[in-house]
């Protein structure tokens, strides 16, 4: 079924600036048919077992979308998020040790403390006016990645430089063109508030990165695990055109989606009380008042399934596409060579079929007795299969780690008559930001 010019032209204003209302539009289940999107077969789908054709089982016949590649690829190259076959499989090899849990593990202390600091600022500011969550984490979160990306050798005014660069990037919004799918041979006219960014970016990131060739020493951050990785393979370490990708990629990444993560989660907090009463009842009795160490969070489950299910109703990703590059068959319907799937996160969240009472806020699902019952691709707010987030660990260490901190002394409360009003093509995030009032704990 062909969807006409004005349908499109309205698909278009409403996947920018009104997600939800597409979302709630394909609704949940139903047949999986392919749609015609002009130059694309389009099929959304939300059921697990089709989930795992694409992303685990044949994985290797879908490719990210030309809307993914011309999204993401002129900020990120041919980092692990936008680069494919041989290629991406080979960066994976050199990147993962970077990732082992013990070298995420060794960044917590830095975490919370970088955490006090905010909240320090926070004491300050508890009489005056709301404070924007989805600011305040996004600069706690960027601080975060800095930090882990680069010690301390990125000054004050290149670290703000850099944030201001990449929040541009984090803005860049879905073009028409790629929408209807356009060939993507054809040239694109170049944003120049991009164009000045990228350049702040590949300046600072070229310029670290010379001088840690040039100084050879391991200063224990991202950078210099990625520097020192080589293909098990092949022996090979990766050019500094290829660390530059993948630096971008983390910083895109790695701080905004983590940020937005800890934004819907203080709004759910405000919205359903008794989940807040009983995070703060275990932060209260494990913590004792003090700062949060790693090795305390195998006492607050809770904490962690509070961002689990956050994750569940507010996914930062809403949904994730991939390309067919040969004929395939799921379910007993053929996917011609060139479709597209498209994987709503947000749909197969809210999935009545999968999910008992979907809209409801309930920590509790999360369980291992209750998690256990579902399938595994009911729940994939970092994606599945060998694509999964490589940085998925070291984002959820750093959420709990954050909302512990924070539960400790103090909660946040919308103003009255507030409400959030999610929007984004590429990360799901509050409309005009999330003000909350601060409010101390007795």
């Amino acid at each position: 079924m062909a969807i006409p010019l004005a349908g499109l032209l309205q698909t278009y204003r409403e996947l920018v600036y009104e997600p939800l209302t597409v979302y709630r539009r394909i609704g949940h289940g139903g047949d999986f048919r392919f749609q015609r999107f002009v130059f694309s077969k389009v099929a959304t789908v939300t059921d697990p077992d089709i989930l795992r054709h694409v992303l685990v089982t044949n994985a290797d016949n879908y490719r990210k979308t030309p809307i993914a590649r011309a999204l993401l690829e002129p900020i990120l190259g041919r980092g692990l998020l936008t680069s494919e076959g041989s290629f991406w499989r080979r960066q994976r090899r050199i990147a993962a040790p970077a990732f082992h849990h013990k070298r995420i593990q060794s960044f917590a202390d830095m975490m919370v403390g970088l955490t006090v600091e905010m909240l320090e600022d926070w004491a300050a500011a508890a009489a005056g006016r709301p404070l924007d969550m989805q600011s305040e984490m996004s600069r706690l979160t960027m601080k975060v990645i800095t930090r882990a990306m680069f010690s301390d050798n990125l000054g004050e005014e290149e670290a703000r430089a850099v944030s201001d660069a990449i929040r541009i990037f984090d803005r860049h919004r879905l073009r028409f063109r790629d929408l209807i799918g356009l060939p993507e041979w054809l040239p694109r006219l170049a944003d120049r508030r991009m164009v000045s960014a990228l350049a702040t970016v590949d300046r600072t990131v070229g310029r670290l990165i010379a001088e840690r060739r040039a100084d050879g020493a391991d200063h224990g951050d991202f950078l210099s695990m990625l520097m020192q990785a080589e293909d098990e393979d092949s022996g090979e370490r990766m050019s500094d055109r290829q660390l530059r990708d993948e630096v971008i990629t983390m910083f895109v990444a790695g701080h905004e989606t983590t940020a937005t993560a800890l934004t819907w989660t203080f709004y759910a907090l405000d919205r359903h009380r008794h989940a807040e009463e009983k995070l703060h009842a275990e932060v209260d009795a494990e913590l004792a008042g003090a700062v949060p160490t790693l090795a305390d969070l195998e006492r607050l489950p809770y904490v962690r399934r509070v961002i689990e299910e956050t994750m569940r109703l507010y996914p930062t990703v809403p949904q994730i596409a991939r390309q067919a590059l040969a004929e395939d068959t799921i379910a007993g319907t053929a996917v011609p060579k060139g479709a597209i799937i498209n994987m709503n996160i947000w749909l197969a969240h809210r999935d009545p079929a999968v999910w008992t009472d979907p809209e409801t806020f309930d920590p509790d699902r999360f369980e291992p007795e209750r998690a256990g019952n579902r399938p595994k691709l009911a729940y994939f707010p970092f994606g599945g299969g060998p694509r999964i987030c490589i940085g998925n660990a070291f984002a959820m260490m750093e959420a709990q780690l954050i909302l512990a901190t924070v539960a400790r002394h103090w909660r946040l409360r919308l103003p009255a008559g507030q409400e959030a009003h999610p929007v984004g093509n590429i990360v799901l995030r509050p409309r005009r930001g999330l003000p909350m009032h601060l409010e101390r704990r007795p």
